[in-house]
């Protein structure tokens, strides 16, 4: 047998949200207000927000963007070489993504950093391959130096030396 509203009511708190009559303009406007607070209370229970925990970057919490570059320097664009710093690790971190024809395109991505001045030929970090998105993250120490970046993409590149010195 089903109970009356009242025994539902004691029951399941969450009923008591629905009014049961609907006399004059008071009981109208109390309704609303009712209607509206259940509503707001059942509504935030579901809200689901981003706090600062989800804001780190490509690179991980703690990186701050201090440069970004077209790859290749001049003509058609074919990608971007992204720097960032963390100062409190004394760490520099590069990526290379894809741009236009080459953004979500599987094609041949590559990112190389290290401290400026380097060994020719020679990379602290790298990562080159075929790639939809991008390359990277690569990361170096370079304290207070200076530091060397290069961003690859198909068969074009851009090359910095001595850049985003600490």
């Amino acid at each position: 047998m089903i109970g009356t509203r009242k025994e539902e009511e004691r029951k399941n708190p969450a009923v008591t949200c629905l009014p049961t009559t609907n006399e004059g303009h008071i009981m109208r406007f109390r309704t609303t207000i009712i209607t509206l607070a259940c509503a707001a209370t059942l509504t935030t229970g579901l809200t689901v927000t981003a706090g600062p925990a989800s804001a780190a970057g490509p690179c991980g919490s703690g990186y701050s963007r201090v440069g970004a570059y077209a790859v290749p320097a001049s003509g058609t664009r074919l990608g971007t070489l992204e720097v960032y710093y963390n100062s409190g690790a004394g760490k520099n971190c590069a990526l290379v993504y894809g741009y236009g024809s080459t953004a979500g395109t599987t094609t041949i991505k590559g990112v190389y950093i290290d401290k400026a001045n380097h060994q020719y030929g020679e990379w602290a970090d790298s990562d080159y391959g075929s790639y939809s998105s991008y390359a990277g993250p690569v990361y170096v120490s370079a304290g207070s130096g200076c530091i060397d970046v290069q961003g690859v993409v198909k068969t074009s590149d851009r090359y910095l030396n001595n850049v985003h010195c600490g």
